[in-house]
């Protein structure tokens, strides 16, 4: 640590030339780039849209957090459970993709609200008080089946072609496992690239909405927006949209610290107490409402750029805000959206298979790393309904429960049932801070050996 803030300080006192933070912003941008897009590409959401207000986010969340945290917001992928299940249930009352995905964001508009109401929480009681109510043994099996009851639709996008899909896969692990310094940091870009090029030289790719996209134009339409419901809005979808991914929330904020605690243990600065964790919570849950608002994916803070920082060992906001005004050009480019947009399902089912494979697996890491007591029969009831109630649900005859006004997704009854259990049920020992490596655990990117290096630091010294 003493080393870490010993760089940090070089950094401060020796100002970076524009030049250099210009190609520093660049790479921001490239670590962040294939997860960030691949989010709106799987989900149907713009491309544009999503680049567009994950600059804006990300820029929002500096101006909350006083310009103090080098932290990039990209695309989250734990909401993608949310987004299939709402589109399924439009689907069910005879509208088309583009018009359910407005109710989805609504959604997740009311999902960020709850970052807002946790920072209170926060500033009111303290992190270990209400952390205390979404122990690992929730949030660890809840995490487990997003990806769970992802895995259906990643297989069928691989069915379209499971040679190209197989590249895609392929392409990630060898990437993750032997790459080094920055193809480590990417390898679902990298897995997507090749598979593209590979899919598109054997013809599987049709270019003609390329060719035919202005190189210049706006990033998002207001019939894509959450305020295009409210023309002739279905209220019983809000109220079912907002039910089923509300929950995501959970798991989500959980990750948000364990990212900060993670930004922190790479920077040597303790961002938690200085700008505070009620300001970060703040800041990624204002910038998860407004680009939800605008039809863009919710945000979160990105392992991918933390990684970043691990290699270059350049610690400077400013370089994060470089890399957010570059996403927000780009955001102009309808060409650029349209060769995104020209994928192959197969690419994207691909890379899926090992994306929804992770988030289960970052669940399964929560539970290990907080060392929870299976033997316990509490923590086992919890777990096991859990886990039966979200993928019974979304794979059983009706996909969801009906309750006459609205209907609850299997993610939706798991996370309160669980949470209900967790409160009631004695035996609660978890307490947040006491093993500092647990309670980083929940991120949802991948982590470089240097982070893990430095979060097992952190962990020893606690």
């Amino acid at each position: 640590m003493a080393k870490v803030q010993k760089d940090q300080a070089i950094y401060d006192a020796r100002p970076l030339g524009a030049g250099k933070m210009t190609v520093l912003g660049l790479q921001h941008l490239f670590a962040m780039f294939g997860a960030t897009v691949l989010v709106p590409v799987i989900t149907g959401l713009s491309v544009s849209a999503t680049l567009l207000f994950a600059g804006l986010g990300t820029l929002l969340f500096h101006v909350l957090t006083k310009f103090k945290v080098p932290a990039f917001l990209g695309s989250s992928f734990a909401f993608l459970g949310g987004y299939a299940a709402v589109t399924q249930m439009g689907a069910e009352k005879g509208l088309d993709l583009a018009s359910s995905l407005p109710y989805a964001c609504i959604g997740v508009f009311f999902a960020a609200l709850m970052y807002f109401v946790l920072a209170g929480l926060f500033a009111a009681f303290g992190a270990k008080k209400v952390l205390r109510f979404f122990p690992p043994i929730v949030t660890g099996p809840i995490i487990i089946a997003i990806g769970l009851t992802l895995s259906g639709s990643a297989i069928q996008n691989c069915s379209q072609n499971w040679w190209i899909a197989i590249v895609a896969v392929l392409i990630v692990v060898v990437c993750n496992i032997w790459g080094k310094g920055m193809v480590k940091i990417v390898p679902i870009l990298l897995g997507v690239l090749g598979s593209y090029v590979l899919a598109a030289c054997f013809g599987q790719v049709d270019f003609t909405q390329v060719k035919e996209a202005a190189w210049l134009g706006l990033p998002f339409s207001w019939n894509n927006t959450a305020f295009a419901v409210f023309r002739n809005p279905d209220w019983g979808l809000v109220v079912a949209a907002i039910i089923a991914i509300l929950p995501i929330s959970l798991a989500t904020m959980v990750e948000h610290i364990g990212d900060m605690c993670a930004i922190s243990s790479t920077t040597g600065i303790n961002y938690l107490e200085d700008p505070g964790l009620h300001r970060t919570l703040m800041g990624d849950g204002l910038a998860t409402a407004v680009a939800s608002l605008f039809g863009a994916p919710a945000n979160t803070t990105y392992g991918e750029n933390t990684g970043v920082l691990n290699i270059t060992k350049v610690f400077d906001p400013r370089v994060i805000r470089i890399a957010a005004c570059f996403a927000i050009v780009l955001s102009f480019c309808p060409k650029f959206a349209a060769l995104i947009g020209a994928m192959p399902a197969a690419t994207i089912g691909g890379v899926s298979l090992v994306l929804y494979g992770m988030i289960s697996a970052v669940g399964v890491r929560n539970v290990v790393e907080n060392q929870v007591d299976f033997t316990s029969s509490r923590n086992l009831i919890i777990a096991a309904l859990i886990l039966v109630l979200a993928i019974g649900i979304k794979y059983g005859a009706n996909d969801s429960i009906d309750l006459g006004f609205t209907s609850l997704s299997g993610l939706a009854v798991a996370a309160l049932v669980g949470i209900l259990l967790n409160a009631v049920l004695p035996g609660n020992d978890y307490e947040f801070g006491r093993r500092a490596t647990g309670d980083i655990s929940v991120n949802f990117g991948p982590r470089t050996e240097a982070e893990v290096e430095n979060q097992e630091k952190a962990g020893k010294k606690k």
